[in-house]
């Protein structure tokens, strides 16, 4: 996987005039119907390149040539940003957790309690991909880890657990509600409350490598427009405060 994506940052690179934005794997429809609005605006192509944040920023340590960097959490933007990799970081979006179940179980879900009743979960890796740090944090202060995270599964990001559950290879999944959305294979067995869940937040900034610094600056504005933030609340991702 890093081979193929390195293949493809590389002939992106090539791309004069073209703004390549690294966005979190749960952002791939919002970023997508992002990048067209505003290349049919302002006329300039956006490629997004998605991936778990933790790959993206390692790409981007690696001189991968991103000029647009948004994440699915704050310590991968907090670990390019000490290095001086990006600049203008600010908070972009919200979202929150569930557990996805398949269409046709009929499995009942009422507390992390419950998710003992299945044998197997994905979730992102809980080492290094968000929505896996994140599920493993919830279930650590829910004193749960111990006894479900035999459990899961970690997954390469958050959109392959949520396939896991569609092919049927997981009885259920953890991952984000606007991931859930996308999905006619999976239904929401049970939202994880705001009160118990860790706060989810997808910061945006410029990396500092861009050869397009005034292009790229304008599409991360843009992100924050009426315009962007009518697409990603369709989407389902909440709006994080300004």
């Amino acid at each position: 996987m890093k081979a193929l994506l390195l293949l493809l940052l590389a002939s992106l690179a090539a791309a004069a005039g073209e703004l390549r934005v690294a966005a979190a794997a749960s952002l791939a429809e919002s970023v997508n119907e992002v990048a067209a609005a505003y290349q049919k605006a302002h006329g300039t192509k956006v490629t997004p390149v998605l991936a778990a944040s933790n790959v993206l920023a390692r790409q981007i340590e690696e001189g991968a040539p991103i000029d647009v960097f948004i994440s699915a959490d704050e310590a991968n933007m907090e670990k390019v940003a000490k290095a001086k990799l990006v600049q203008d970081v600010t908070k972009l979006l919200t979202n929150s957790l569930v557990v996805v179940i398949p269409t046709e179980s009929d499995a009942k879900v009422s507390g992390g309690t419950d998710l003992a009743n299945f044998k197997r979960i994905a979730i992102g890796d809980p080492v290094a991909v968000p929505a896996g740090v994140y599920a493993k944090t919830w279930l650590t202060q829910q004193n749960l880890w111990e006894s479900i995270g035999p459990k899961c599964v970690g997954s390469e990001n958050v959109r392959a657990a949520l396939a896991a559950v569609e092919a049927g290879n997981a009885d259920a999944a953890i991952v984000y509600k606007t991931d859930a959305a996308i999905s006619k294979k999976v239904k929401v067995a049970w939202t994880v409350p705001a009160g118990e869940a860790p706060a989810i937040i997808y910061p945006v900034a410029v990396c500092t490598a861009t050869k397009q610094a005034d292009e790229a600056k304008k599409f991360a504005g843009f992100l924050k427009s009426e315009e962007a933030s009518k697409i990603f609340t369709a989407r389902g991702f909440g709006l994080a405060e300004k």
